[in-house]
């Protein structure tokens, strides 16, 4: 059965996968250290702890939960730091992503393993 700590060690696993993407385009295709060591332990830490989260989540859940959730939050990242701009169909394609991973968490019983 999900559990809060499973629920819990996906999110924050997602905050660093997002910490990661972004330092990731700090470092300038690896040629800066700092972001581009940043890169390596948030990718670490994130995949450390999506491992925690599936001792009770199911992958498939997990992973449509953690592309979904990182997707949107890549993008705003993009478009609040970066200042790289989002039309009207890539806010609808997030808003669909959102949707389908809240279809999934809420309704859905595949959640819920036997």
């Amino acid at each position: 059965m999900p559990s809060l700590s499973g629920f819990l060690a996906l999110l924050v696993a997602i905050c660093f996968e997002v910490l990661g993407t972004t330092a990731l385009k700090l470092s300038d295709g690896f040629t800066r250290l700092w972001p581009s060591l940043l890169v390596a332990v948030c990718y670490g830490v994130s995949f450390w702890l999506f491992s925690l989260a599936l001792r009770s989540l199911p992958v498939g859940v997990a992973y449509s939960i953690w592309a979904g959730l990182g997707i949107v939050l890549v993008s705003l990242v993009g478009v609040f730091y970066f200042k790289q701009p989002l039309d009207l169909a890539g806010v609808l394609g997030m808003g669909l992503i959102l949707s389908g991973v809240l279809v999934l968490r809420i309704f859905s019983g595949t959640g819920v393993e036997p």
